[in-house]
């Protein structure tokens, strides 16, 4: 498994923090094919592990990507079936930009596209897996909380300004009612815009690995990056005094998700 695409720190609690978007690394022969704008990865998570850095005390794994998104989503499904049918997106390769920009000089082929599965989506989501598993077998259930933020405006993907807080659990599929639920209120109980499997339900990572019947219990939250950053382009500087707020609402709203995992996990023991 190469650091250069993955990156696993292992927790010691039942919390796994899957971060698929926030690598801004693109191999030389990707870099060879995108055109100016595609090099600027746009598109990225940032700052995921200085936002959720709140989250220390939790003991979580991190499970963190270092490549682009323009190199291969990890959060898409690699049978490149659409999560959002009927609705603008990027797909499994994306070849635009959020807003509809080209990225490619030399668009990938579908042989270069099967490269890119098995060397760069393959391994997160090997080592995702392996995560989940080790952590449900050392406390009987896990929590997978998938981490992402963009842009709060992008007219080609949703009308109007996004929500700073959009919960996915792929409308309730993804985990247990009563976590659901109990992260719902939490969220309720601080001062921002926010919704429930809204634009955002869940990608392929939360659809994919949540199975609440087996107590895996998976959650997206996709976060505003105006509630972070100082401003939303470039060079997507991190506002440490701005992100203070949004990191107690994601500490409170996590901690719900965990305690309610925990009872319901003691409750069918």
């Amino acid at each position: 498994m190469s650091a250069e695409i993955v990156t696993v720190t292992r927790g010691s609690s039942p919390l796994i923090l899957s971060m698929p978007h926030p690598g801004t690394g693109v191999p030389p022969e990707v870099a060879a094919q995108l055109n100016a704008r595609g090099k600027l990865v746009e598109d990225t998570d940032w700052h995921m592990r200085q936002l959720y850095s709140f989250a220390a005390p939790f003991q979580p794994t991190i499970v963190e990507a270092q490549l682009s998104r323009f190199v291969i989503d990890l959060n898409r499904d690699p049978a490149g079936v659409s999560l959002y049918p009927g609705q603008a997106t990027t797909e499994l390769v994306p070849t635009t930009t959020f807003d509809g920009a080209p990225i490619w000089q030399t668009a990938p082929d579908a042989s270069e596209i099967e490269r890119r599965k098995a060397a760069y989506f393959q391994p997160y989501h090997t080592a995702l897996a392996s995560e989940i598993e080790r952590v449900k077998a050392e406390h009987g259930y896990c929590v997978l909380w998938d981490c992402h933020s963009i842009k709060s405006v992008i007219p080609r993907l949703f009308e109007g300004t996004l929500p700073t807080l959009n919960l996915g659990t792929n409308s309730g599929q993804s985990c247990a009612a009563s976590v659901e639920g109990s992260a719902i209120a939490a969220m309720a109980g601080h001062p921002f815009t926010q919704i429930a499997n809204g634009r955002f339900k869940g990608g392929w990572i939360t659809r994919h690995y949540g199975r609440p019947a087996e107590r895996v219990h998976a959650l997206q939250m996709e976060i505003a990056l105006s509630a972070y950053l100082s401003e939303e382009n470039a060079p997507w500087t991190f506002d440490a005094p701005k992100a203070a707020a949004l990191q107690t609402a994601l500490s409170a709203i996590i901690a719900a998700a965990l305690d309610a995992a925990k009872t319901l996990a003691r409750s069918h023991s």
